[in-house]
C-alpha cells in the first residue's frame, strides 16, 4: 500500500506513535509518506520506504496568523495525486481531519478517489474538543472520516459523549515496539551512575503541564524517601519546570533529584529505574506507563482514562485516585519493599507490554486499510 500519514511532529504521544506506525508499515514494505510542517523528531528519513513531504506556510502581511489548514490541504491534495497514494491516515483531529476531509473533495471532482481515516489521541477530543468553536467542524470531520479510531474505550466513550457522533469508532490501542526497550548497556553501571549507594530509583516522564500534576511526583518522593533510600530522576521539560524547582527547594530534596530536560532515548533511562510514576488528571492511553513497563518498570498511576486499560492494579503497578499522593507513596514502598516483590513487578510489568506489541498492532491497521481501499 501506499500510505500518506499526517501528524504533529513534535515529542507529543500522537506524534510518537503515528511515527513509530509509519515506520512499522515501512518496514513490512508498504511506502509511507509523512506530511506535516517539519521531519518528526523520531523519523529516519534515509530508511527505505518512508517519505517526507514538507508543509511550508508562507509569511503574509496580510494574515496575523497563519492558514497551516489551508496549506496543509493543498499539500494533501499534492501529495495524492503525484505519489498515487491510496490512503491517508490523520492523527489527531484538529486541525488533520477537516484538512483531510477537503483534499478529498477536491481531488473528487478531479475523478480520484482517496479514503482517509482519523486517529483520536486525547487532547484533541478531551482538552481542545471541549472548546465550543471547534465543536461543529471537529463532529463534522469525525462523521465524515472514512473510518475513526480511538487509542482507548475511555476515549471513544469520551468523544460520544462530547460530540454527535454518527459512526463507528474503532478501539486500536497505542503500541509499543518491544525491541527498542531492550537496553544492550551495562544496567548496573547505570544504575549507579544515578544511584552510586545502591539506592532505588524513582522516575517520571512528560511535558511538564498541569494535567500532568508533577508535583505531586515530588510530594510521592518526599514520602518514600523517609523511609528508603531512594532518588528521582525527572525526564521533560515544560511550564511547570519552574514551580518543580522550587518545591524541590521548599522540601529539601534537590540534592536527590536529577533533572535531565528533553530526552529522545528514554529507554536507557527507563530500563535504569525501579518505578515509574504518572500522576495524571487525564491521559487518554497512557504511553509513557506503556514505556515504562516495556523497559521493565513497575508504573504507580492514577486510575483515570485510559491508563486501568494499561496499568493492570496489583499486577504491573497499582492505580490510586487523582492527587493520592499518601496511596501512592504507599504503593511505591510495597514494590520497592524487597528485591524478589521488585523483580515480580518488574517482570509482570514487561508480561502486560508485551499485550500492546507492535506486532499485535499493526494488523489491526492493515487491515482497516484495505477495508477501504477499493
Amino acid at each position: 500500500m501506499n500510505i500518506g500519514i499526517v501528524c504533529y511532529p513534535t515529542f507529543g504521544g500522537s506524534g510518537v506513535v503515528a511515527t513509530e506506525l509509519g515506520k512499522a508499515l515501512a518496514a513490512k514494505g508498504h511506502k509511507v509518506h509523512f506530511i506535516t510542517y517539519q521531519q518528526p523528531v523520531r523519523l529516519d528519513i534515509f530508511s527505505e520506504n518512508i517519505f517526507y513531504h514538507e508543509v511550508k506556510v508562507s509569511d503574509y502581511p496580510l494574515f496575523d496568523y497563519q492558514p497551516y489548514e489551508l496549506v496543509l490541504t493543498s499539500k494533501l491534495v499534492d501529495v495524492v495525486k503525484f505519489e498515487k497514494l491510496d490512503i491517508l491516515h490523520v492523527h489527531y483531529a484538529i486541525p488533520h481531519a477537516s484538512a483531510a476531509y477537503m483534499a478529498q473533495q477536491i481531488l473528487k471532482s478531479q475523478g480520484i478517489k482517496i479514503p482517509f481515516v482519523t486517529t483520536l489521541h486525547g487532547t484533541d477530543i478531551t482538552l481542545v474538543g471541549k472548546d465550543a468553536s471547534f465543536a461543529p467542524v471537529i463532529t463534522f470531520a469525525i462523521n465524515e472520516s472514512n473510518a475513526v479510531t480511538a487509542v482507548s474505550e475511555s476515549l471513544k466513550q469520551d468523544t460520544l459523549k462530547h460530540f454527535k457522533i454518527k459512526r463507528e469508532i474503532e478501539v486500536i490501542p497505542n503500541f509499543i515496539c518491544l525491541d527498542q526497550y531492550k537496553y544492550n548497556g551495562n544496567i548496573a553501571e547505570l544504575k549507579k551512575s544515578f544511584a552510586p549507594n545502591d539506592e532505588k530509583i524513582l522516575v517520571h516522564v512528560s511535558n511538564f503541564r498541569k494535567v500532568k500534576r508533577t508535583e505531586d511526583v515530588l510530594k510521592v518522593f518526599d514520602i518514600v524517601r523517609k523511609q528508603k533510600p531512594v532518588k528521582l530522576i525527572m525526564v521533560g521539560d515544560g511550564p511547570e519546570r519552574s514551580s518543580l524547582e522550587k518545591l524541590c527547594r521548599e522540601l529539601n530534596v534537590c540534592h536527590l533529584v536529577k533533572f535531565l530536560g528533553k530526552v529522545k532515548d528514554t529507554e536507557r533511562i527507563l530500563s535504569a529505574s525501579d518505578v515509574f510514576i504518572l500522576p495524571s488528571e487525564s491521559e487518554s492511553f497512557g504511553l509513557a506507563a506503556l514505556e515504562a513497563m516495556a523497559a521493565k518498570t513497575p508504573v504507580i498511576s492514577t486510575n483515570t482514562g485510559g491508563i486501568p486499560e494499561v496499568n493492570k492494579d496489583g499486577v504491573s503497578g497499582f492505580l490510586s485516585n487523582v492527587g493520592d499522593v499518601k496511596a501512592m507513596a504507599e504503593n511505591t514502598l510495597k514494590i520497592i519493599s524487597d528485591d524478589i516483590t521488585l523483580e515480580k513487578f518488574k517482570e509482570n510489568a514487561y508480561q502486560q507490554a508485551k499485550v500492546f506489541d507492535i506486532r499485535i498492532v499493526l494488523p489491526k491497521y492493515e487491515k482497516l486499510y484495505k477495508s477501504l481501499i477499493v
